[in-house]
């Protein structure tokens, strides 16, 4: 399958596939990504993380600070480029100074490799203002990069900044320090934090692709080990690059979010403090979240638990949704990824019985095993996952088997992460 795509730019960001672009005029002969006949020239998304907005209230606000943040880089490249996010800003968000470099170390070190900072321009301007509602990506940075090397992307702020646009559980311990310190080889934390601010995106001019996996929490590593990449998109990016497949993974899952509906917690319910991290809905967020990912190829979609679980806990009772309204959400990502020209792999929904957050009951297990039974028989989509069969226990298939269990009978461990990404069957991704 060809992975190449024509598009059309507009000025608002979209993009409408398959439209042939006639001329193409570079700005001062700039290296955009883009060759004359307007194809994609070789740019994959190396690491992703889903924008969501933050629950009600006052915001975290840095002013004069630096965050340092980590990404775990998928596949590598010669050049790489940063996407930064305003998307759920509601006023302008200014960049006094962005900087990258390799980390030296491991786990919570924000050291980084000597020699391998580089700074960063959007435009050809090292300091921005990202509007509103809106991303803004970089030019490209002459920097190598392999995979499974950490990026250290260094962000200034320089004014007072209400954080508005956040990834809210990183499994990655960041850090704030005081100034304008993105050169700096060792900062001086002030704080730490475990969520990615105003970063959505790298990508790297290399590879052969990209897998964008679409999911919840279990997708977004959730009740892993912090500062161990131990989510299963890392687990299957290092099966990757041990078999030789050039393919980067772009992890865009979200913990809490639904294929179906928006974070709607009820009025007075423990969930106001916290839904609006869940994201928007899968269908909502898929232009964004999925085909805007430079050199997208592949989907992965493993969706579903919550839509079941949170009717009654998270969300009103009035948004319980049916096994058949789970398939025709599943249908609609199948027929936008195959318009975009994605492969389109469906992954089972992992056993919940006697969980602790109170999703299980026999009626929610019924769905889900009739979602399980179409993702699996219905060859609607390109090629089926079956992370179910992968981690339920022998004795108990409605169960999470003890050893992936990470104890609140939902969640893989950091064991259960690993036996998922080694269920992925690798020849989807081999053609």
């Amino acid at each position: 399958m060809s992975t190449r795509r024509e598009v059309l730019v507009l000025a608002s960001g979209a993009a409408i596939a398959g439209a042939a672009i006639p001329q193409l005029v570079h700005a001062g002969g700039r290296d955009d990504g883009w060759n004359a006949g307007g194809r994609d020239d070789g740019w994959h998304t190396t690491w992703a993380a889903a924008p969501t907005t933050v629950p009600p209230g006052t915001p975290l606000t840095l002013a004069d600070q630096t965050v340092r943040q980590v990404a775990h880089l998928s596949v590598g490249g010669n050049r790489i480029q940063l996407r930064l996010t305003n998307e759920f800003g509601t006023t302008p968000l200014r960049i006094g100074e962005v900087r990258v470099a390799i980390r030296a170390g491991a786990g919570a070190s924000t050291d980084a490799r000597s020699g391998s900072d580089r700074p960063v321009t959007f435009g050809g301007r090292s300091s921005v203002t990202v509007p509103a509602g809106a991303p803004l990506v970089s030019d490209p940075i002459a920097l190598s990069v392999r995979g499974g090397d950490d990026l250290l992307v260094s962000i200034h702020l320089p004014e007072p900044t209400p954080v508005t646009t956040v990834a809210a559980f990183a499994f990655q311990q960041n850090a704030l320090a005081t100034g304008n310190v993105t050169a700096a080889r060792r900062i001086t934390p002030t704080g730490t934090i475990t969520q990615y601010l105003f970063l959505s995106g790298i990508s790297v001019h290399g590879g052969a692709g990209t897998v964008v996996t679409l999911g919840d929490s279990i997708t977004n590593g959730a009740n892993t080990e912090t500062n161990a990449n131990h989510r299963w998109p890392d687990r299957l990016a290092a099966r990757f690059r041990a078999t030789g497949i050039r393919l980067g993974v772009a992890n865009v899952g979200v913990s809490g979010n639904r294929l179906l509906h928006d974070p709607n917690p009820p009025a007075g319910s423990p969930a106001e403090a916290y839904a609006a991290y869940f994201a928007q809905s899968g269908l909502r967020r898929f232009d964004r979240d999925v085909l805007a990912q430079p050199g997208a190829t592949h989907l992965v979609v493993l969706l579903g638990v919550n839509d079941l679980g949170h009717p009654g806990t998270a969300a009103p009772p009035g948004e319980v949704v049916s096994a058949d309204d789970l398939i025709w959400g599943h249908r609609q990502l199948i027929t936008r990824a195959r318009q975009a020209g994605l492969r389109a792999y469906g992954a089972t929904i992992l056993p919940f019985k006697d969980d602790t957050l109170g999703f299980y009951n026999p009626e929610n297990e019924r769905k889900r095993s009739a979602l399980n039974s179409w993702i699996r028989t219905s060859g609607e989509y390109d090629g089926v996952i079956d992370f179910d069969a992968a981690v339920r226990d022998p004795a108990d298939p409605l169960r999470l088997a003890a050893a992936y269990d990470s104890g609140d009978h939902l969640h893989p461990n950091d064991a259960g992460m690993a036996a998922m990404a080694a269920a992925v069957p690798l020849h989807l991704f081999k053609s």
